[in-house]
């Protein structure tokens, strides 16, 4: 439990990582049902896939992965269609026919500015749907501008932030975080720094978890009359 009074949820993920969004969801989905989901902070961390892509907007995602997995373009297509049913379970679009090929860094450092903002969850939200849905390159920085200032981040203050190295060292460390925690795949949960949940698990799963979480982390408080220092009963 944080001094603040919130139990801190940590996510590592990539903008691009279908699992993410999916996990994602499915988070959210839990924390509706949690009893405490006002004393929950969320926390985005950043990691990368593939820290080594190039942007391509000449290669599809099925070349892609067909490519990176050594696989044929027919079994990444069906991996997608698996994974677009799944999403859709969830009422999530996922369109892998129209997703740009491009590296998430840039994203990542613009995560930290919203985290800074108070508005962390709204740009992850934004960059998802904006990379699986919309087909839109989320390492250009006019699309990355656009859809910061579609949350309420100030323009000036966005474009600052693309137009430099600012916050590339806060990615950096929370990949290196990343490693001393265990991560070897995203989406991964950490809560309350006690418990850890890796992968896109069902809602039920979460929920548990954060109940789990809650009841060793929070210690337990029962009212009853009492007396104050002052002499009042």
């Amino acid at each position: 439990m944080e001094k603040n009074g919130k139990l801190k949820v940590e996510i590592w993920s990539d903008v691009m990582c279908p699992f993410c969004y999916i996990g994602k969801r499915r988070f959210e989905n839990a924390l509706e049902q949690f009893e405490h989901k006002d004393a929950v902070e969320i926390v985005w961390k950043s990691y990368q896939l593939d820290p080594t892509m190039q942007n391509n907007t000449g290669q599809s995602l099925n070349e892609y992965l067909a490519e990176r997995k050594g696989i044929s373009i027919e079994r990444s297509e069906q991996m997608h269609a698996q994974m677009t049913d799944t999403a859709a379970e969830l009422g999530l679009e996922y369109n892998f026919d129209k997703a740009v090929i491009a590296n998430s860094f840039d994203a990542h450092r613009l995560s930290h500015l919203a985290k800074a903002a108070g508005v962390q969850d709204q740009l992850e939200e934004a960059l998802f749907k904006a990379y699986f849905t919309e087909g839109k390159n989320i390492a250009d920085k006019e699309t990355l501008t656009e859809l910061a200032t579609s949350i309420g981040l100030d323009a000036e203050a966005v474009k600052q932030t693309l137009n430099s190295n600012q916050y590339a060292e806060e990615v950096q460390h929370d990949i290196y975080e990343a490693g001393q925690v265990g991560v070897r795949g995203v989406p991964f949960f950490v809560l309350g720094d006690k418990y850890a949940v890796s992968g896109a698990q069902h809602t039920d799963t979460f929920l548990g978890a954060l109940k789990q979480t809650w009841n060793e982390v929070v210690p337990a408080s029962i009212d009853g009359p009492v007396c104050g220092p002052d002499g009042d009963c």
